[in-house]
């Protein structure tokens, strides 16, 4: 069962105390207490767990400072949507920008940082282009140990105050160790903060409990957690919980392509039906990321790429957040060129989404229009 208190109910206030001496009696529950600090208010949630079905939600709603109970009815208990009338909210913001289930957002960028010059090349494509969101690989987890694994903390001063040149808010980038926080954090603190990050969990570190935990416990930047490509997809669901039960419920889900061959010859099996699942199953936004699902920019007989066409499937499905590959020169990318758009592409490629999007809004709106009749 979830506790959700009246907003603005500090823990130190003696209504808080009093719910709290209330808890603290009733017999083989035990609850952790969730606390976010937004622009305007404070949210608190409570979190019983144990033998909560004997509870009343009527009477545990009379409790001083409750405003709502929401009982739990799925394994995720803090990011899971338990029921329709489940009144907790379904996005977040961060530096500006909204995450939510209900919008979408678009980082395209660099796989991995090669140099100044093409981080400012992207940059000021994006900017041109309206777009104040981007992906930038500083550490880059690889199978083969001898391949470029990214430049690391070298590379983040001229990526974040390139950033901050550009008017880009929000970074996503993949971490492989705490210590990449500490390293994101710092860089971040000498430039200024002339940007934010959201950390990315790549599908080999899905099932890192322990980077998970550490993750989890801060709550500074917002987490893309990509599916693990070998497990199901609720051990994956179960991932993005570890998170949340550590205090940080900004998390994106990320749909990345399942590994198997039967997705030849694409680099991974497209899994975009998924996202209405997630959405229906979580209060995550989703991401698709098309480029790892793909591997290559090859286009069909009508010139549109595979690449843009699984784009189109994942956001007329919904999807809230797209992570795709662009380079200003391909050929010479130290990562995944071969995947990787062009700039001039992005304005095509920008509006060829909003197509999408369009048709995604039009058919909730005929569906509303139906259930209505």
């Amino acid at each position: 069962m979830i506790l959700i208190l009246t907003p603005n109910t500090p823990s130190d206030s003696p209504i808080y105390q009093q719910l709290m001496g209330y808890l603290d009696k009733l017999p083989n529950i035990q609850y952790r207490v969730h606390q976010e600090q937004g622009a305007e208010q404070l949210l608190t949630e409570v979190y019983l767990i144990g033998s909560t079905a004997a509870l009343s939600l009527d009477y545990m709603t009379s409790l001083p400072g409750v405003e709502r109970a929401v009982r739990v009815s799925e394994e995720y208990r803090v990011l899971g949507r338990h029921h329709a009338s489940d009144p907790r909210p379904s996005h977040f913001d961060y530096n500006g920008v909204r995450f939510g289930q209900d919008n979408l957002n678009i980082f395209a960028g660099l796989c991995a940082v090669d140099n100044p010059e093409h981080v400012e090349q992207m940059l000021k494509a994006l900017r041109d282009n309206g777009q104040v969101c981007t992906r930038m690989g500083a550490y880059k987890p690889r199978t083969n140990p001898y391949a470029f694994q990214g430049h690391g903390k070298n590379c983040l001063p001229y990526v974040f105050e390139l950033a901050g040149k550009y008017g880009i808010k929000v970074i996503a980038m993949e971490i492989t160790h705490e210590s990449h926080m500490d390293e994101i954090f710092e860089a971040l603190h000498q430039t200024g903060d002339a940007t934010g990050v959201m950390l990315q969990i790549g599908t080999r570190n899905t099932q890192n409990f322990e980077l998970l935990k550490i993750v989890g416990r801060q709550q500074r930047f917002p987490v893309l957690l990509k599916r693990g490509f070998g497990i199901t997809l609720d051990e994956s669901l179960n991932a993005a919980e570890y998170l949340a039960s550590e205090g940080n419920r900004k998390v994106v889900f990320g749909l990345r392509g399942m590994k198997t061959n039967m997705g030849d010859p694409h680099r991974n099996m497209v899994d975009f039906a998924h996202v209405p699942v997630v959405k229906r199953l979580t209060r995550m936004p989703v991401c698709i990321d098309p480029s790892h699902s793909v591997g290559t920019r090859a286009a069909g007989a009508d010139g549109i790429t595979d690449i843009s066409q699984v784009v189109a499937q994942g956001v007329i499905a919904g999807a809230n957040m797209i992570l795709v590959d662009f380079h200003p020169d391909p050929a010479t990318a130290l990562v995944d060129g071969p995947q990787a758009l062009t700039l001039p592409e992005l304005p095509y490629f920008l509006e060829d989404v909003a197509i999408a999007r369009e048709a995604y809004e039009k058919r909730v709106a005929l569906r509303q229009k139906y259930a209505d009749a």
